[in-house]
């Protein structure tokens, strides 16, 4: 028989951009799972109400708040919602992200490749800074970035790859400010990731023999990587159980 482990995260009230689907909806069912509130953010208020309604059952407060997270001061007004909502605020997943345009340099219009930035390590600092009186007000927390293995090689859309290296090197140091105030903060790479609804889905519908190609010759276990599987991840580097490890986790394909 399998031994379960506590994560000691009961109790805990955690906000996630991008909360309504892919990543950020998987990480708030792991969480909700364990016991954590969840605040998600998104933009689109239907599809919040949609993804609040699959967590209703789980037993934990769930709210909710529709923001464009490139927009400071809506951002801060999301966090001031969820925090309200669920009495405080221990742990953040900054998972909104995308790329703007076509991410590519000899391609993008102006003002792309900043857009792109500021959606994803952009966002990111915003919502840390937006939420840190709430992380000092509960004694500490964890935070966790979602970038992408993207940022650690060279790779097609050169302003998506630029945002993610960045949000890598965001963590780290954010890590090391922070730690006087018990903040940990991490960041995941996740690989390619199939959900429904998602660009490998949509790629795959498109170009069937290009992507059983790629399947084939770059994926050793001759499929994607599945989002319980980062879920987990990004829940074990929230949960105090992950206190002693203070670098970022690559969750390689």
């Amino acid at each position: 028989m399998g031994v379960s482990m506590d994560l000691e995260l009961r109790g805990h009230r955690a906000l996630i951009t991008g909360g309504s689907r892919g990543i950020g909806f998987a990480a708030a069912e792991a969480l909700a799972a364990e016991g954590v509130a969840v605040g998600l953010v998104a933009r689109d208020a239907g599809g919040l109400a949609k993804a609040a309604g699959r967590l209703a059952d789980r037993g934990v407060p769930v709210a909710t708040s529709a923001a464009d997270v490139t927009d400071s001061d809506a951002l801060d007004r999301a966090v001031g919602e969820i925090a309200a909502a669920l009495g405080g605020l221990d742990l953040l997943v900054a998972n909104a992200g995308g790329t703007v345009g076509s991410g590519n340099l000899t391609s993008a219009a102006p003002g792309e490749f900043t857009a792109t930035f500021a959606l994803n390590a952009g966002h990111a600092a915003e919502l840390i800074r937006a939420a840190l009186p709430h992380l000092r007000d509960a004694g500490g927390g964890s935070v966790v970035i979602v970038s992408s293995i993207t940022g650690l090689r060279p790779a097609p859309r050169t302003a998506y790859a630029a945002a993610k290296a960045a949000e890598i090197q965001l963590a780290a140091t954010a890590a090391q400010e922070l730690a006087a105030d018990r903040i940990r903060v991490n960041a995941v790479s996740p690989g390619s990731i199939m959900f429904p609804g998602g660009s490998w889905e949509t790629f795959q519908q498109g170009n069937p023999g290009d992507f059983a190609t790629f399947l084939a010759t770059q994926f050793p276990f001759g499929r994607l990587g599945r989002l319980p599987e980062v879920a987990d991840v990004i829940t074990f580097l929230l949960s105090p159980r992950s206190e002693e490890h203070t670098s970022e986790l690559q969750s390689l394909r």
